[in-house]
């Protein structure tokens, strides 16, 4: 929750910097001992340019981001390993990315996929932040990832990459996890296409093109293909 709060502070702020009318972050409640099923805010004032919408949109991520790649380093080095295929006859197995592959090798000296790696609660937690930070990350509509790509790129560009994400979800749904289908169908009712800032035409500036580089990278680094499987 606190890596969910960074994340929607990390909005907030880049907002109000802005000028925008933002509401404080709001956590959505679920059954114990889930907590939350996510955090959100809402801009009730229209974007002005692409400018803005990088920070806007990129704040969030990488404000996470800054709290949960130290904490999963930390929780992996609090995480015991286990030579074998199998520690036990049923359980839960948290798919892999490359930040967590970086965190293994360098505290292990091994890939996740060499070793059965008993998470410690703290790298569990970070685990989730970053997924859910790879996901506000698709490239795909309104989401933190459709933000950067449009304000990036273009209309046109941003258009053809959220389609083309849209359309990688069913088959990645399909053969790695179902969850991929639900948040397509989810993507679908919120919209595929971007609505335009105020003003379309003026660049960013070089630090918005790196601060959107750095979530495009962020992105890469956090993606997990098959997040979870139960065994």
């Amino acid at each position: 929750m606190s890596i969910l709060l960074v994340h929607e502070m990390g909005h907030f702020l880049a907002g109000r910097r802005r000028h925008l009318d933002v509401t404080p972050p709001y956590f959505i409640p679920a059954i114990p001992p889930v907590g939350t099923f996510g955090a959100f805010i809402k801009i009730r004032s229209i974007i002005p340019n692409r400018q803005a919408l990088i920070e806007v949109g990129a704040a969030g991520p990488v404000c996470g981001a800054i709290i949960a790649i130290p904490l999963l380093f930390i929780g992996i080095s609090l995480s015991t390993i286990h030579q074998g295929a199998q520690v036990g006859t049923s359980g839960m197995s948290f798919g892999t990315s490359i930040i967590l592959e970086l965190a293994c090798l360098a505290w292990f000296g091994h890939f996740s996929s060499q070793v059965v790696i008993l998470l410690h609660p703290i790298a569990i937690a970070a685990w989730f932040g970053l997924f859910v930070t790879a996901m506000n990350l698709l490239p795909m509509g309104q989401l933190d990832g459709g933000h950067v790509v449009y304000a990036m790129f273009g209309p046109r560009i941003a258009r053809y990459v959220s389609y083309g994400v849209f359309g990688a979800l069913v088959p990645l749904g399909y053969f790695t996890w179902p969850g991929w289908i639900m948040f397509a169908a989810l993507a679908l009712v919120i919209g595929l296409k971007h609505p335009p800032p105020i003003d379309t035409y003026s660049p960013p500036s070089p630090a918005g093109k790196a601060l959107a580089w750095t979530a495009i990278a962020l992105f890469v680094l956090t993606f997990v293909p098959a997040p979870i499987s139960v065994f």
